[in-house]
């Protein structure tokens, strides 16, 4: 089974791998992976039940993961070593997730990686390693543009009612949430990130409704103002997007770059394609 590579493209609520090599190439998915949030023994746990089915008993030449909350040594050495332990490959690559986008995004040319999915980040690449990177601070405070960010904007206007009458309607029908369950799955229980990107989706199915279509505009604008406008070369280079966020709201991101006077380049939902086309 020499030659046959495994990628991994993880976010903080699915991770997609992908086998390239031999006959065919194959992809699956499976919970997302954070050392942020999960241990070791957490992550081992998961790639036992929802990742051995799947790729069986195929013996790997080289394992190459992009992950979420990668970016330090420290929690890029918890997932490796949980690759390892599970797949039993000694060839085991692990970088953050915006050196994956960089490079499905920008290949080896120079620009700038944006991620929006269910976290937001950015960086410029200059085909080889990142250079600038705006700081990311997370779903509590930072993340401005994500699903996360935007689901809380749904959340804050439904619990503040600030919903009209039409729109409070839909949310309930839709979710039938209280209050004090929205609050217990934000305060208590784990993975708020996740619950909270879930209501962009309420977004999506709702457009044309002005205050769903200044929800999305709001949330994207706080992505541009606080991050995008703010690197010293921005009007230099094409600005890529990759993500769930970007993808479905990709006429916002347009309307945006046009506004800043950025030049627009790709905007992809997944980065696997290009992980793919650089690891071959």
């Amino acid at each position: 089974m020499a030659g046959i590579k495994l990628i991994a493209d993880s976010g903080a609520t699915k991770t997609e791998w992908c086998i390239v090599g031999g006959k065919k190439r194959s992809s699956f998915f499976t919970t997302g992976i954070s050392p942020y949030h999960m241990d070791q023994e957490k992550i081992e746990s998961l790639l036992k039940d929802e990742l051995s089915p799947s790729i069986k008993k195929t013996a790997f030449s080289s394992i190459h993961y992009y992950g979420t909350g990668c970016y330090t040594k420290v929690n890029a050495n918890i997932v490796k070593r949980a690759l390892q332990k599970i797949l039993l490959s000694d060839d085991v690559n692990v970088t953050h997730d915006l050196m994956g986008a960089a490079i499905a995004l920008c290949g080896n040319t120079n620009g700038f990686a944006s991620i929006l999915g269910t976290g937001s980040n950015s960086c410029f690449f200059n085909g080889k390693k990142i250079g600038q990177n705006s700081p990311g601070l997370g779903y509590v405070l930072g993340d401005e543009g994500s699903g996360a960010y935007l689901g809380r904007m749904v959340l804050q206007h439904f619990l503040y009612k600030q919903f009209d009458q039409e729109l409070m309607d839909r949310f309930s029908d839709t979710y039938a949430l209280t209050k004090a369950e929205i609050l217990q799955k934000i305060y208590k229980e784990p993975y708020a990130n996740r619950f909270l990107a879930t209501f962009a989706i309420f977004l999506s199915n709702n457009r044309g409704h002005y205050i769903i279509e200044n929800i999305i505009e709001d949330g994207l604008r706080d992505f541009f103002d606080v991050h995008l406008i703010q690197y010293k070369n921005h009007a230099s280079y094409p600005f890529h997007f990759v993500g769930g966020i970007s993808f479905h709201f990709k006429d916002k991101i347009k309307d945006l770059c046009n506004y800043y006077g950025l030049d627009l380049g790709k905007i992809i939902k997944q980065p696997m394609e290009g992980l793919v086309d650089f690891h071959k």
